[in-house]
């Protein structure tokens, strides 16, 4: 029996939940992060303000999406850039494709990405005999490891310092040492040669600066700067949803973005670019590509209910706030984006129906939703999906054909009357373990006599 992307997310979701040594991984990383959180709000006058703002220019944009992209493309190629539009990964794979061929890369340097995870750009890069190099040192370690990504801000956050220093002598061959520092100079003494020589450079955007035509990118260890700056083209791959409408805008994302994440009042490195090197400037690429990625974002545009989330400026907060994430870990979503907001945006961005599980993977505890820096409410869409494969019909045929039973005997109340209580009770009994539900919990069991059976008798 071929086990489908549901039934593996729930034996991966246990073996992971059992497994103390990575929950205690988990719980200590997340927490380090949890508490400089909690500090770094307290620089806030009045944070629920800020993330009023913040929902109310996301939203705004958002639904006017179409004049904000094509006012980022017309300022950006007014300063030498070019745009590129991708419906899609193979499209924006194909174009990237066509700028290595022309520019005969061997070696490509990238920062952090989400969106070029998404895409696979690695594979494919490493598919056509080019290395693919990534700066980040997170996304470093799990590069050399064979991982995906495990985080959304932090790639290597179910490793330890242990588990990376045995990472580093396994695949780079130095003498084993668990000094943080040595480790870090061990992997900058590599990389630095790279860029260099890297003839590309691949950056994300956290941002699409309309009235401006820039991309501003927040970092903290300087590799994004470096990448975009010594090679001779720069590639940035950037989500169509990550628009703002004006420069000044940035005095409220970016503080929003970085205490959310991390708990800077402000990240170390945050820069804006407005396109490649110009006529009198003395650093910088030839030319800058910005590719603007859809990958089915309009498939989730077009879904009033659930448009808005694609307001996340992917801080990570509802990742380092959910009781299912911290128990289940990041990889076993099997997704790009992992954790509550991956939830509700996969089964657009990846197809419903292979992904719809990841919905009513969520207690639906409201955490994620209360610390949102731009408001999401994403609980409710995490139901709004749930909805969603109701009304498209791809729920299970089990599912479908009990609800469809549950519905015909509660609309008959004499039909209900007729099964005795054990009856109903082996039929509970089996309906609830085919969900797993009787797993780790008393059997549900209907009382000996009815509400009507017992009014009855007081009469």
């Amino acid at each position: 029996m071929i086990a489908t992307k549901s039934s593996q997310f729930q034996l991966d979701s246990e073996k992971k939940a059992f497994d103390l040594e990575h929950r205690r991984k988990i719980r200590f990383n997340i927490g380090k992060y949890n508490a400089a959180v909690s500090t770094g709000l307290a620089f806030y006058q009045d944070h629920e303000l800020a993330r009023e703002r913040a929902s109310y220019l996301k939203s705004k944009v958002i639904n006017n999406l179409h004049e904000y992209l094509l006012e980022f493309e017309r300022n950006f190629t007014a300063r030498g850039g070019k745009v590129i539009w991708a419906q899609d990964a193979n499209e924006a794979l194909r174009e990237i494709g066509k700028i290595m061929a022309r520019r005969k890369a061997k070696t490509v340097v990238k920062a952090k990405s989400m969106t070029t995870e998404e895409i696979h750009l690695n594979h494919f890069l490493e598919k056509n005999g080019i290395e693919s190099v990534e700066t980040d040192l997170g996304e470093f370690i799990v590069q050399l490891n064979g991982e995906r990504p495990y985080h959304i801000v932090t790639p290597a956050m179910h490793l330890s310092k242990l588990d990376i220093a045995n990472i580093f002598v396994k695949h780079l061959g130095i003498e084993y040492t668990d000094d943080a520092q040595k480790l870090v100079l061990t992997a900058r003494h590599l990389l630095r040669s790279k860029y260099t020589s890297a003839e590309v450079g691949i950056t994300g955007g956290n941002f699409l600066i309309a009235d401006t035509g820039a991309v501003a990118v927040t970092e903290n260890e300087g590799n994004a700067r470096l990448s975009a700056t010594f090679p001779r083209t720069h590639i940035a791959i950037v989500g169509i949803e990550k628009v703002i409408p004006k420069l000044d805008d940035l005095a409220l994302f970016w503080p929003l973005l970085s205490t959310s994440g991390t708990g800077q009042q402000v990240t170390v490195y945050n820069t804006i670019y407005t396109g490649p090197r110009q006529p009198l400037e003395k650093d910088g690429p030839d030319e800058m590509i910005v590719v603007l990625l859809d990958n089915g974002r309009t498939n989730l545009l077009a879904q009033p209910a659930q448009r808005e989330a694609l307001n996340c400026i992917r801080c990570g907060a509802c990742l380092n706030i959910c009781p299912v994430y911290k128990n289940i870990g990041g990889h076993t979503y099997e997704t790009t984006y992992s954790g509550p907001i991956g939830s509700v945006i996969s089964p657009h961005l990846a197809g419903m129906a292979e992904n719809k599980h990841l919905s009513y993977a969520s207690s639906l505890c409201g955490a994620c939703t209360s610390v949102c820096p731009v408001k999401i409410p994403i609980h409710n869409l995490l139901l709004q999906n749930r909805q969603q494969t109701v009304r498209e019909g791809i729920t299970d045929k089990e599912e479908r054909t009990a609800i469809r039973l549950w519905l015909v005997a509660m609309k008959n109340r004499r039909l209900l009357d007729l099964l005795p209580a054990r009856a109903k009770n082996w039929v509970l009994l089996r309906l609830l373990s085919q969900v797993g539900w009787s797993k780790r919990r008393d059997a549900l069991e209907v009382a000996p006599k009815s509400f009507k059976q017992l009014w009855k008798a007081r009469k």
